[in-house]
Parts: structure tokens; sequence; C-alpha cells
């Protein structure tokens, strides 16, 4: 990892970030940035190997800076660095594109080795976001039939599954949001799930985010 771009709002953090990336690739050139404007600036400015990108910027959320990077740089890793765990951010983050989701409470050796195992193809993942994630897959079992679901259903699930708020499915799809409200229950009931987080991974699971 020779080109690395930081997107973090708070200096201090993205000061020890910028350590954390130097200890794990020696020689490595750091950009920093502290919100999703310069951030998505600087990838379409810049070619980078690796991009860490926080959640919660002032001007926005850091999925905005994920997507560009998936977009323009597609052969690029982005890592999500951030203090929230919350289900609805790891999945929004994982459908959206992220290679990896780091905890930046932990200690900086543990963030050094796994952003050094990324090398050797191992996703940079916080061993308590990989238990999440797998005690998930392990309660919500099979996917349902995509045959259940009607094809503007498929359409809200999948971006549900990009992490876009229903105001932003509205605009995509030309409909009000208590239309797009309506779909998101009738999935819910056809999926057998009762929270965003489970429809995001249910839409992954169905292969809609990839799209």
């Amino acid at each position: 990892m020779k080109q690395i771009l930081i997107v973090e709002d708070i200096a201090e953090t993205r000061r020890w970030l910028a350590q954390t990336a130097t200890r794990a690739f020696p020689g490595c050139v750091i950009r920093e940035e502290g919100g999703v404007r310069a951030g998505c600036a600087a990838v379409l400015a810049e070619a980078f190997d690796l991009a860490l990108i926080d959640l919660g910027l002032p001007d926005g959320s850091g999925l905005e800076v994920l997507r560009a990077m998936r977009q323009m740089q597609p052969e690029a890793l982005a890592v999500v660095t951030t203090s929230v765990g919350d289900d609805a951010f790891v999945v929004a983050a994982l459908s959206a594109g992220a290679h990896g989701y780091l905890l930046k409470n932990q200690p900086q050796d543990t963030l050094v080795r796994q952003l050094t195992q990324m090398a050797e193809g191992v996703p940079a993942l916080s061993p308590a976001i990989a238990r999440r994630i797998m005690e998930h897959f392990r309660m919500t079992g099979p996917a349902a039939p995509e045959a259940d679901l009607t094809a503007r259903e498929r359409d809200v699930l999948a971006l549900i599954g990009r992490g876009l708020r229903n105001a932003e499915v509205a605009g995509e799809l030309g409909l009000s949001e208590n239309t797009v409200a309506g779909y998101i229950k009738n999935i819910y009931r056809k999926l057998g799930i009762s929270s965003r987080a489970e429809a995001a991974w249910q839409a992954a699971r169905m292969g809609l985010t990839t799209r």
C-alpha cells in the first residue's frame, strides 16, 4: 500500500490513523482530508491503494466517499474506520463495497495487524464486528425466495441495501416517502424480518446491492 487516503474530521484521530497506517505500511504516502467533499475531491484527483474512511463527517456520511472510491477506483481497498458498530452502519458500509470495518477504540497494535493482513487477503474486520456478522447469519438463516418480492419491492430493497434513507429511495424511484414506507413494510413481512439492518443483509445475500 503506497498511496493512502484518510478521511477523518478529528485532527488528533486523523494523525493517529496516519501513524497507524505508516506502521502497517512503512514508506507509504498519506493524504488526509476532513470531510465528504474534500474526500470525494481527493478520489477524483489522485489514485490510492487504500482509503480509511470515517462515517460521521461534518458535511455528510463517509459512505459517499466510499461509493466514490468504489466507482472511480474499483481496484483500491476501502476500509471504514469508525467508533460506531451498530448493525445498520456495518450493513450499509459492507453493502456499499467496504473491504473492512474497523473500530477506532481498539489498540493501535491491533489495527496495524488488521491492516497488514489485508495484503494476505484477510478482510479488515474488528473482532467484535466479525462476531456480529457471524451471529447475524446464524440467527437469520437463508434468504427468502426472491420470487416473493415484486419488481418494485426488489428495487426498494436494493436501495436500502446500499444504505439509502427512505427520502433518498423515494427520490431515486420517483415515489412518495409514504409509498416507500409501504413497500418496506411489505418487504419486512415477506422476508420475515423486522429491521433495516436485516433488510440490508438480505439485499446483499440476494445480490441486489451489486447492481
